[in-house]
Formats: C-alpha cells, sequence, structure tokens
C-alpha cells in the first residue's frame, strides 16, 4: 500500500465518521462497535 493510498482511506474513514456524527449523533458507530464486540466474543469461544 502507497502512501497515497493510505492517507485516501483515511480521509474516506474520517469523512464517513464524520458524517455519522452529524447525521445520526454516532448512533451507527454505536451499533457497529457493539456488534464487533459481539464479533470478538463469538472468535473468543471458538479459539
Amino acid at each position: 500500500m502507497t502512501n497515497q493510498i493510505a492517507i485516501g482511506l483515511g480521509l474516506v474513514i474520517v469523512a464517513f465518521i464524520g458524517g455519522d456524527l452529524a447525521l445520526t449523533g454516532g448512533n451507527n458507530l454505536l451499533f457497529l462497535g457493539r456488534k464487533f464486540a459481539d464479533l470478538l466474543e463469538w472468535l473468543a469461544f471458538w479459539r
């Protein structure tokens, strides 16, 4: 991955996070965080 691609991806992620915070107050981020925590718990079970 080149520096340009990494910077572009970083900017896109920051834009999506900013858009979520502006439009929904961060509800989608909270939902995704909870689902990610559930996924980690499920993966730890199978380990």
